[in-house]
Order: C-alpha cells, then sequence, then structure tokens
C-alpha cells in the first residue's frame, strides 16, 4: 500500500511523501485507450490531488501530434496551468528553496512542468497496430535535464516491468535528499547514482564537471536562426508574443525552453507553453482575434496553428530548411554584434564541439542581459533610505517611487557597459511596458522593503530599550511591547536575514521590560 501524503503523523515521523513531493508532484502513465483517446492509466502516488481538467491537459500534452511522426522513444517538455482554486504549495509560499535559488530555477506556484518519455512502435497485439505510452513526470521544478535523465533511466525499464518498477521508483525518489541550492545532491535510481548541483542564488555556477539540472544545448536549439539571435534576445526581453512552429515536439519544447533561458539571470515572466496543442484549455483564450495576442510563447507542432496564428506578430519557423526562420516585422533596438556572430560560424566551419558553442552563446547572452540590467540596479540602489536615517524609535523610512524618466537621465552617465550601439533608451522605455519589468520590480521592491526591515530591527536590537523605558507611561511600554514583538513575528515568519542572536537579544528585553510592569499586565501581555 502506499501511505496517504495526508496521514497524520507526530513530529519524529517525516510526514509521507515529503521528500518526494520536494522535487516532484506526480509521476503519470498516459496510454491510447480504442474507446476513449489518450487516458491516464496510472498515476503515482495514488491519492495525489490533480483536478479533472488538469489530468484531461496532462493527456492531451502527453501525446505528440499525429503529425510529427514520432516512431521510436520521443522525449519533450510542457508546462501547465494549474486549476484555479487548488492549494498551490503543500509548503506554502514560504518555501526555503526558492528563498535560496536562483529566480529563473524557482519552483512555480500557478504552473506544472510535464516532462515526457513518450514510446511508439510497432505491436501486432494492438488493435492500431501500434504500442503507444507515454511515462510523465510532473514537477514544480523547471530541471529539464534532469528530469528527462531521470526519464532515460526508469522509462525502458517500466515498458519492460510495468507498475511495480514504478512503485520501486517512487520510494527512492521519496528517499532523496532536500533540492539544495550551492550544494552537491547525489540521487539514486534504479542502481545508477545521479549527482547534480543546483546552482545558488545571484551566483554564477563554479566550473564542474556535474551535469547542469537546467541548461539546454542553446546552439542546437538556435542553430537555424543564429543571425537573428539580438533579435531574439530583444523579444524575450520584451516579453512580446511568439509562436515556435517545429516538426516535433522535441524541437518545440526545447526552443522556447532555450528562448526564455535567452534572458537569464533575468526571470522571463509572461506565460510560456513548450508544447501546445488544439485541446489545451487555453486554446480558446490564446486564439482569439478579438483582442491582440497575449503575452505568450507558444511551441505548437500541428500545422493547423499555421493558419490560426497567421495574424501573431512573431512566428519562428523550424524544421524545413526552405520555410525555416523569423516572420515578424519587429525592428530591433540595437545592431547586430557581428563580430560574435561571425565567431560562431567560424566554430561551425571549424567543427567546433557544440558544447563550446552554446558555452559561448550562453555567456554573449548573459553578459547582454547583466549589462542591461545593470544600469536598473544601480538606480534601485538610489532609491533606497540612507542607513543614517533608520531611528529605533520611528516608522522605517519609505523607499522612494521608482520613475521612468529620472531613471533615464542616469543613462547618461551610466549607460550600458557594451559595444552594442543602438537605441538603447528606446528599449528601457519598451521594457517597461513588458511583463518581464513588472515581475523584476515587484521582485526587487519586496527585497528592498525586507532590506529597510532588517536595517530597522537592526537598529532597533542595538538601541538600549530599557534606558527609553525608564521616562515612559505604560501605555507606551504597552505599543511597544507589542510593535517589537509583531516585527519578531515578521522577521521569522519571512525569514528575513537577520543573526538568530540578534532576535534572540531583542526578545529577553522585550521580557524584560515585561517584568517591570504591575502584575495585572505582564499577565495579559503574557497571554498574547
Amino acid at each position: 500500500m502506499w501511505p496517504s501524503k495526508t496521514a497524520a503523523t507526530n513530529a519524529e515521523v517525516p510526514v509521507p511523501w515529503s521528500r518526494f513531493s520536494a522535487w516532484l508532484e506526480c509521476v503519470c502513465v498516459v496510454t491510447f485507450d480504442l474507446e476513449l483517446g489518450q487516458a491516464i492509466e496510472l498515476v503515482y502516488p495514488h491519492d495525489v490531488k490533480l483536478t479533472e481538467k488538469e489530468k484531461t491537459s496532462i493527456c492531451y500534452l502527453s501525446f505528440p501530434d499525429s503529425y510529427s511522426g514520432c516512431l521510436g522513444d520521443t522525449q519533450f517538455s510542457f508546462r501547465l496551468r494549474q486549476s484555479v482554486g487548488r492549494s498551490s504549495s503543500w509548503f506554502g509560499h514560504e518555501d526555503a528553496y526558492n528563498r535560496d535559488a536562483p529566480v529563473t530555477l524557482q519552483k512555480e506556484h500557478a504552473h506544472f512542468h510535464g516532462y515526457v518519455y513518450f514510446r511508439q512502435v510497432k505491436d501486432a497485439s494492438v488493435k492500431r497496430g501500434y504500442f503507444q505510452k507515454s511515462l510523465v513526470v510532473v514537477s514544480r521544478l523547471p530541471f529539464g535535464n534532469l528530469f528527462h535523465s531521470l526519464l532515460q533511466v526508469i522509462a525502458p525499464e517500466y515498458f519492460e516491468k510495468h507498475e511495480p518498477c514504478l512503485e520501486t521508483v517512487c520510494n527512492e525518489i521519496d528517499q532523496w535528499p532536500a533540492p539544495v541550492p550551492g550544494q552537491t545532491l547525489n540521487l539514486p535510481v534504479m542502481g545508477v547514482v545521479m549527482q547534480v548541483q543546483i546552482p545558488p542564488k545571484n551566483l554564477l555556477p563554479a566550473p564542474t564537471v556535474l551535469p547542469s539540472v537546467h541548461e539546454l544545448d542553446l546552439f542546437k536549439c538556435f542553430q537555424s536562426v543564429l543571425i537573428h539571435m539580438q533579435m531574439l534576445w530583444e523579444l524575450m526581453l520584451l516579453g512580446e508574443p511568439v509562436v515556435v512552429m517545429a516538426p516535433s515536439p522535441t524541437v518545440s519544447s526545447e526552443t522556447v525552453l532555450a528562448l526564455v533561458s535567452a534572458i537569464a539571470p533575468l526571470r522571463y515572466c509572461g506565460d510560456y507553453r513548450p508544447y501546445f496543442t488544439i485541446h489545451d484549455s487555453e486554446f480558446k483564450e490564446y486564439t482569439t482575434r478579438t483582442q491582440a495576442p497575449p503575452n505568450v510563447i507558444l511551441g505548437v507542432t500541428n500545422p493547423f496553428f499555421i493558419k490560426t496564428f497567421h495574424c501573431w506578430p512573431h512566428i519562428i519557423r523550424l524544421g524545413d530548411l526552405k520555410m525555416s526562420g523569423i516572420y515578424t516585422a519587429y525592428k530591433t533596438f540595437l545592431h547586430k554584434d557581428k563580430s560574435f556572430i561571425k565567431r560562431l560560424l567560424k566554430g561551425i566551419q571549424k567543427k567546433r564541439p557544440s558544447e563550446v558553442q552554446s558555452a559561448i552563446l550562453r555567456r554573449h547572452l548573459l553578459e547582454q542581459t547583466e549589462s542591461f540590467i545593470l544600469p536598473l540596479e544601480r538606480y534601485l540602489e538610489s532609491l533606497m533610505p540612507p542607513q543614517r536615517s533608520m531611528s529605533p524609535w520611528k516608522t522605517p523610512p519609505q523607499i522612494r517611487s521608482f520613475s521612468q524618466d529620472e531613471f533615464m537621465k542616469t543613462l547618461e552617465q551610466a549607460g550600458p557597459q557594451l559595444t552594442l550601439k543602438g537605441d538603447w533608451t528606446g528599449l528601457y522605455r519598451r521594457f517597461f511596458r513588458s511583463p518581464n519589468f513588472d515581475g523584476w520590480y515587484r521582485l526587487r521592491h519586496r527585497e528592498m522593503t525586507q532590506k529597510v526591515e532588517c536595517l530597522h530591527l537592526e537598529a532597533i536590537c542595538a538601541a538600549d530599550l530599557l534606558t527609553w523605558n525608564k521616562d515612559k507611561s505604560e501605555v507606551e511600554i504597552v505599543d511597544l511591547i507589542l510593535k517589537l514583538r509583531e516585527k519578531l513575528m515578521k522577521a521569522r515568519k519571512h525569514q528575513l536575514p537577520v543573526k538568530e542572536e540578534l532576535l534572540e537579544k531583542l526578545e529577553q528585553s522585550i521580557q524584560t521590560i515585561i517584568s517591570s510592569l504591575p502584575e495585572d499586565l505582564q499577565t495579559l501581555l503574557h497571554r498574547q
């Protein structure tokens, strides 16, 4: 029997499936039923809470379109919007992993990632003449490399041995260590140990022999559109609507994920679907012609979409050499870096390994994004209140509002440190209207607010509260105690980066102040 995720446990016993669910939501087997079409055959753990809408979407997204003609084994991925009203995570939004992970690798609270291993082989014992089945790993983590590697180990074995094998695998995953950024993790499964490292926040991963949990072969994904890399980078930066028309779900999903990663370390904040079908629950929403296309990147393989999306502003066609290319009226704000393109093209002539080409391409995109973000980060720092204005006896000072015009003036002295020429001002103005700016600013403003809270808390901890207390009325003292308690609670709830000894010192000061009050007030405060 599989233990229930919701089973009651005491503090000494780990919650059933807590380690499993730190990595995966569930594992599904999707098969083709002659009467029902695609259908979920198995879900592990058995009591996982997927809505009917989510199950239906997983079914359709786990099989390639019939036009793809995928024989043998095929791997690809998809991204699925969660149903409205379901709980976003067993462990809540204050997730320790997300606190320490780079924004581009954080767990999703509103979407699932699906990683698919599809097998289609001739089988005379089946009425249709073909064995068709998909093994699907569903997770909130965007670890494409890791989960596709996992599927390469377990899927062939599962197709031979079926359910008992899958149960064993899931029990093994439930023994894995937690996904902790910056640590080398050993993940054993079916006699194989996958050794991985999740890069820590705000740091580039150090050179390592370990496989990346998430990085794609960028060069392979973009080889047919290399001369358009500047345009693709800008389209991603601005969160423009893009359709990728590909010959297979593999090419479709890898290209969409490569596009999203092109603006790292900036998080792509629009929607993206590595593999999208006409059965998707958002199909009508994304194909309506009564309004402008939404900020989304769609990867498709069905030729039906050629007509459906012909009015979309940016279409990338892959596969057919005669038709491959980018169909758009977009004019880039920045000029192409011709020397960079020449370097990659020369690498093709010299048969430079794909991983080296990818490293060159990733470094170029990273430097360009960082150069774009740097003036914004400098300007944000100027909005922070000075530390000397932090008084323990007053409400923390406010962070100044972001002014686009004021920021533009700073570009004259501290613009992007790149040799790339062009209309940087126009690019920033367009960026301010994009979902990526909104997402970046919200995140940074939240971090800045927490920093102000930390500085204010440190000022309080450094103050002589007992001396201040001597000439104050009981009402003022009780008011101070309640405010300090609230600050302590918030600091611990939001895991603010304040030294624990400072918080303990403040807690002791509060208790000392309470003990100086009359007994009736002490009793009242201890009850609260």
